[in-house]
């Protein structure tokens, strides 16, 4: 009799336990839903001082940033870039994202020489004439 008892014991603790399988099927599956839909930004890896102005228009997400900041010194993909190697990057990044919306972010202290440079290296590889410089408004 105490041996049925036992038995009887160790049976009903494994009925007990929950199957966790495939509720970790679904996190794994919205892990990658999230993801593969997430919009990566590159980010040019600097903080820059940016001049104010009065402009209210926003840009929609943007694809490639480039950053000059107080030293002047061009910062892509939180990389410094030498001058002559820019129109090299953008080529580069635009294989990757060839819809991606190309703005600049200039430091308030940066010369304008090396962003003018800038604006006429980007219109020689990409053709654009109206480049869009980020300022931040306070």
């Amino acid at each position: 009799m105490a041996r049925r008892k036992r038995m009887l014991a160790s049976d009903s603790s494994g009925d007990d336990d929950v199957n966790l399988t495939p509720m970790l099927d679904v996190v794994f599956i919205l892990l990658i839903f999230f993801i593969v839909t997430a919009q990566f930004i590159k980010e040019p890896g600097v903080e820059i001082n940016r001049t104010e102005v009065d402009n209210l228009e926003r840009q929609n997400p943007l694809g490639i940033l480039i950053a000059i900041d107080e030293n002047s010194d061009i910062y892509i993909d939180k990389e410094q870039v030498q001058p002559q190697e820019v129109g090299y990057r953008i080529r580069e990044l635009r294989e990757d994202n060839p819809k991606g919306k190309l703005v600049i972010q200039a430091d308030r202290d940066s010369e304008a020489g090396v962003l003018i440079s800038l604006l006429e290296t980007i219109n020689k590889e990409d053709g654009l004439t109206r480049i869009p410089v980020s300022v931040e408004q306070e």
